[in-house]
């Protein structure tokens, strides 16, 4: 799939960004997927969230996250400065709302690790822009390993995250596309193939109506 950056390359005409907002499960693979789609196009961006949970080692500030205090964090809600914000496990997450809206009118495509939740208030907000996966583990079981696997909490804390997945899976049908990862890299094909699909539709195609006009002019 050819890359697009969202401004006019040629007769290519100019477009707005899309929100491609990915949601699962904890231990499904959406945040694999979301780095692996990242890094499969430079001219995607990563919509980098604050929150206000501890670094974990190699996270690094205003790449992986904005790390703000509790205090901090409450602040900006009063302000109105988050497109969307949620607490998970104890700690709070947002988006910030001006960032978003800025990259979007320049074209450019954003990817959105988030919740149901995240994903509702983007819809709600952006009803133009989003385009919403959900992404499904292969079986119940396989969802059970991966979190036993990958989790470092107590038993009732997995238990917790077990009970949160079944949540998370119980709004998948307000989504527009799902997937279920079976394999990384079928996966990877499909989310590329569904961006590549969001890009042509033609109320992003902003230019259209300027190149409509000239191709009827002589009509």
């Amino acid at each position: 799939m050819g890359s697009d950056s969202g401004k006019a390359r040629g007769k290519s005409p100019a477009r707005r960004g899309i929100c491609l907002v990915l949601s699962s499960p904890s231990g499904a693979g959406k945040t694999t997927l979301a780095r692996r789609l990242l890094a499969s196009d430079e001219t995607l961006c990563h919509s980098v969230s604050v929150t206000t949970r501890q670094p974990r080692p190699k996270e690094k500030e205003g790449v992986d996250y904005f790390f703000v205090s509790r205090a901090e964090f409450e602040a900006m809600i009063e302000r109105g400065e988050f497109l969307e914000w949620a607490e998970v496990f104890g700690n709070l997450y947002g988006t910030p709302a001006r960032a978003v809206e800025k990259t979007l009118a320049e074209g450019r495509d954003i990817v959105f690790d988030v919740d149901w939740q995240g994903a509702t208030s983007i819809a709600r907000l952006l009803p133009n822009d989003t385009a919403r996966i959900f992404i499904l583990p292969p079986s119940a079981a396989e969802l059970s390993r991966r979190i036993h696997n990958r989790a470092t909490e107590s038993h009732d804390a997995i238990a917790e995250r077990l009970r949160q997945a079944a949540i998370e899976i119980s709004h998948w049908n307000e989504y527009d596309y799902v997937i279920v990862n079976r394999d990384i890299e079928e996966s990877l094909e499909a989310l590329k193939e569904i961006l590549h699909a969001e890009r042509l539709k033609r109320h992003r195609q902003l230019a259209l109506t300027g190149l409509i006009a000239e191709l009827t002019a002589g009509g």
